[in-house]
């Protein structure tokens, strides 16, 4: 199991909470597990072709995502993945 963080900015739309587990050994399963526990919230992450939506980061242990289109990250030994929106603007 991985620990989840979610941001404020994503649990403000969507009933999850702000730290829960969730388990996978590649990024896009822990992403379907956290959508078989809290149906719908993969919507809010991916994109309808999914991808990692523009202004969704994430984080696995301390660095960002590297395959943003296929989420293969690999979680093995992987002990925390952060899951926030991107700010942008100028």
């Amino acid at each position: 199991m991985v620990r989840v963080r979610i941001s404020s900015h994503l649990t403000r739309h969507f009933a999850i909470p702000a730290e829960c587990e969730a388990c996978g050994s590649t990024l896009r399963e822990l992403v379907t597990n956290l959508n078989d526990q809290y149906p719908g919230v993969a919507d809010y992450i991916l994109h309808e072709t999914g991808e990692l939506r523009q202004h969704v980061s994430i984080f696995v242990g301390e660095r960002i995502v590297i395959d943003r289109r296929a989420l293969s990250d690999s979680l093995l030994g992987v002990e925390e993945v952060s899951i926030m929106q991107a700010l942008s603007g100028g």
